[in-house]
């Protein structure tokens, strides 16, 4: 019999669910790093385990996801305070000739399946997208776990990674017109007028090199306000690009870039860190729940096979776009391999393209299958290519 711990009946239920969590994650994260596999794994399971295709012990995933939300918006502010922008200004045509590259063949691969299972236009562009776009909070953390933020490859693929943050918004937009359902004129203003923003503000912190945050001097001597102040730059970012109908997280980005550009990293770093520990393992915690292990026993064939499509073309793509500009077979790959995945914003695209009805039921539970199992199979991914090609 499920035994269920409800996760919002009373406030015991929801720290005794949060230890059994804890606990979890601290014996599974043990046996993965004595095997040297990372973190992200654990997590994953975790979900699994105590979600509501689990043991049903974490039953209110809304409220997990949100909390996974805020852990992708940290990473990504996180990442931007590590990112010097000049350095990934010149990577600008590997960001966007090569995203534009992969979203095409993505879609093209699409056509090639939909013309032999009878595919409309609007769910082969649809599903093109969605397997085009891969996972900021696996790349990044595998990238930061393995000390290569900063390599020539680590900087390429963050280059294109921040493209695809980017691009989700048109993606939406065509989303939405396949599916008879167009942004009004007041959305469609706003996200312009929020483009034209951002893309100021990268402009700005470009040209000033060095930017001076107002009073630095007195918050970088008390610990107890830099959190707060950490806090509100980071959200602060965030709240104003989601206003404008763009991603919260590429808001925090530039926020994080700010950030940099101040000499100010440091207490930002030490201020958030753990809040950032926390609130990422939720975000993976909260994929592991989306796991159904009837539905996988169910359909196993169909799944295994679109997983094994999705990674073989994403790894070729990308490592084809990173060859042309790196000159180098082994970075190349290895690159292919973090970019191999289908991201977490593909759950956004899968979600409104059902809304809009381009997609049934059945593949919309079959792109929230194939899109959780990709992530959590990332890391095993990423280390195998390692061991074949060797020392990128």
């Amino acid at each position: 019999m499920k035994a269920t711990i409800y996760f919002l009946a009373t406030p015991s239920a929801n720290l005794s669910a949060f230890v059994i969590l804890g606990i979890i994650i601290v014996l599974l994260g043990a046996i993965l790093r004595y095997f040297k596999q990372p973190y992200i794994i654990a997590y994953i399971l975790a979900g699994i385990l105590l979600g509501d295709y689990g043991f049903g012990i974490i039953t209110d995933q809304k409220l997990i996801t949100t909390m996974g939300d805020i852990g992708l918006i940290l990473l990504m502010f996180f990442i931007g305070m590590e990112i010097s922008l000049p350095e990934l200004v010149k990577n600008w045509k590997v960001a966007v000739l090569g995203t534009f590259v992969q979203v095409i063949a993505s879609v093209l691969l699409a056509a090639l399946i939909g013309y032999f299972l009878s595919w409309k236009i609007n769910q082969i562009v649809t599903i093109g997208f969605v397997i085009s776009l891969s996972s900021s909070a696996i790349v990044i953390k595998l990238l930061q776990d393995n000390g290569e933020i900063n390599t020539s490859t680590g900087k390429n693929v963050l280059s294109i990674l921040l493209m695809q943050d980017i691009l989700i918004v048109p993606m939406m937009i065509i989303t939405n017109y396949l599916g008879g359902h167009p942004p009004t004129i007041q959305e469609s203003v706003l996200q312009i007028i929020g483009g034209i923003l951002v893309i100021g503000a990268i402009l700005w912190i470009w040209r000033k090199k060095e930017i001076e945050i107002p009073f630095s001097q007195y918050v970088a001597s008390d610990r107890e306000i830099q959190v707060f102040v950490a806090l509100i730059i980071c959200f602060g970012c965030a709240v104003m690009t989601a206003f404008f109908g763009l991603s919260a997280a590429l808001g925090a980005f530039v926020g994080g870039m700010v950030i940099h550009a101040t000499r100010s990293a440091t207490w930002f770093h030490d201020s958030l860190h753990a809040f950032r520990v926390m609130f990422v393992a939720l975000f993976f915690v909260s994929v592991g729940m989306m796991i159904d292990l009837k539905y996988l026993v169910d359909h196993w064939v169909a799944v295994s096979l679109i997983i094994i499509a999705v990674y073989i073309s994403n790894h070729f793509i990308n490592t084809v776009v990173l060859h042309y500009f790196g000159r180098n077979w082994k970075k190349s790959l290895y690159g292919g391999a973090l970019l191999g995945q289908v991201g977490e914003l593909s759950f956004v695209l899968g979600a409104s393209a059902y809304s809009a009805q381009i997609i049934s039921n059945f593949t919309y539970q079959l792109m929230i299958m194939v899109i959780s199992l990709t992530l959590l199979i990332s890391p095993f991914w990423v280390t195998l290519t390692k061991k074949i090609i060797g020392k990128p």
